[in-house]
């Protein structure tokens, strides 16, 4: 998956070389720190600092004999140091580096999704004022409700990825978190002295109390965060494709010079980038059960999460990432057909706005009971094809409660926007 997705950023991110470099990052601060507190000799730590190093291919190596990563990983570095190595990994268990490790990289990859949202926040922002005033058919089920403006609909999508930017800044801050707690978490062989410095020195909190592991509640909740996010790809890459429908056509994802949309129907321009989008949403969301599976484990440890986070978490992170730029390009570049918003507008000729008709009537007098049956009749034979507001201004009924020049307000959709200036401003669009 990561291949076949990622990006620079993430490929390099969650590579084999990098989670090593970030292992053997902790493992230096777990020596200076243990030295600061005395627990080994300054020189003895200052010579591990200065040789420690590995070789990929060599920890692969040990690891193919030991069955076991780090310590394939631990074994490359002492083959690089001299007697000072006994200091090395010295106190610890494997999850007192893999676990900070992780926190790191997921910290990371945040920040980079983060990057991504800020840019799709700021060009839905961009579009939003763009088409302020671009008026467009409002639905419901699927169904013409009454009028907006495409700046509307997209201060909603403004406004939904400003709550998501929140809670993966909340996300990335329940897993800044590390744990240098020894085997059960109780500091047996590590005292807390070394693992506040060691956290303080990657950047990262101490947890309060651990087992052998963090706890997995975070790692679910950067999880929950990442597919409520995908979620809202999917939901507004979703509305493009409904709104690049033959029959429909106001939005439209950008067709590329030598574009083919399908290999036997020339004329084909399909929502494929929109559809990809939503697909790998999918994705995503398969990943939080598994998420969730981890929370549960037997008794201080066991090892059923750790095969799980290998493909999770790499892949969801990269998807997510993938997701917010491509869908960035898709909102900066789409087209919108603001000729075909106007004439769906029409199509209806003037039906969508009976609960105007209502409200007028019901201003001048009628009951609302009355002016329901009344707008509802003439609307009824709107679905038949009659022009509703034809239909209105030729009613006996409605001119005894309305003038000629009060019904044409109830056709002015000015109306509808002279609230947008609110909407606006509180997204400080």
């Amino acid at each position: 998956m990561i291949d076949r997705y990622a990006l620079p950023e993430l490929r390099d991110l969650w590579s084999l070389q990098n989670k090593y470099d970030t292992w053997l990052k902790v493992e230096l601060a777990v020596v200076q720190a243990q030295a600061e507190v005395g627990r080994i000799p300054r020189e003895e730590a200052d010579a591990i600092v200065a040789g420690a190093e590995f070789s990929l291919d060599r920890a692969l190596e040990i690891e193919q004999t030991t069955r076991h990563d780090l310590l394939g990983f631990v074994g490359s570095v002492l083959e690089n140091l001299g007697p000072e190595g006994r200091y090395f990994h010295y106190g610890v268990t494997s999850y007192d580096i893999e676990d900070p490790a992780l926190s790191l990289q997921l910290c990371q990859a945040i920040d980079l999704i983060l990057a991504e949202l800020d840019a799709l926040i700021e060009a839905i922002r961009e579009r939003a004022r763009e088409h302020k005033f671009t008026v467009m058919m409002g639905r419901t089920h699927g169904i013409h409700a009454e009028p907006i403006t495409l700046g509307f609909k997209l201060a909603i999508w403004l406004g939904e990825f400003l709550r998501n930017r929140e809670r993966v800044v909340r996300a990335r801050e329940n897993i800044a978190w590390g744990k240098i707690s020894g085997a059960v978490g109780t500091h047996a062989n590590i005292p807390p002295a070394v693992e506040q410095r060691v956290c303080e020195m990657l950047g990262l909190q101490a947890s309060p109390a651990s087992t052998q592991i963090l706890q997995r509640d975070r790692h679910a909740e950067v999880m929950l965060t990442l597919a409520l996010l995908s979620a809202s790809i999917e939901k507004y890459a979703t509305e493009i494709r409904n709104l690049q429908r033959t029959e429909i056509r106001e939005l439209e994802e950008a067709f590329a010079k030598g574009q083919r949309g399908s290999s036997a129907m020339p004329h084909k321009r399909n929502p494929s980038v929109c559809e990809q989008l939503s697909g790998l949403s999918r994705v995503v969301r398969g990943n939080v059960i598994p998420a969730l599976e981890n929370v549960t484990t037997w008794h201080e440890r066991d090892l059923a999460n750790s095969s799980v986070e290998r493909v999770i978490l790499p892949d969801t992170t990269t998807l997510v990432h993938y997701q917010l730029r491509t869908f960035t390009r898709v909102v900066r570049e789409m087209t919108v057909y603001e000729e075909n918003m106007a004439a769906n507008l029409e199509k209806m000729h003037g039906l969508v706005f009976s609960q105007q008709v209502m409200l007028a009537l019901v201003q001048k007098g009628a009951s609302r009971e009355d002016a329901y049956k009344l707008s509802q009749s003439l609307a009824m034979e709107g679905w038949q094809g009659q022009d509703f507001r034809k239909a209105v201004r030729a009613n006996e009924a409605v001119g005894r409660y309305l003038s000629a020049a009060e019904v044409e307000q109830c056709f002015d959709v000015r109306y509808h926007l002279q609230h947008l200036e609110h909407t606006f401003a509180q997204l400080g669009i």
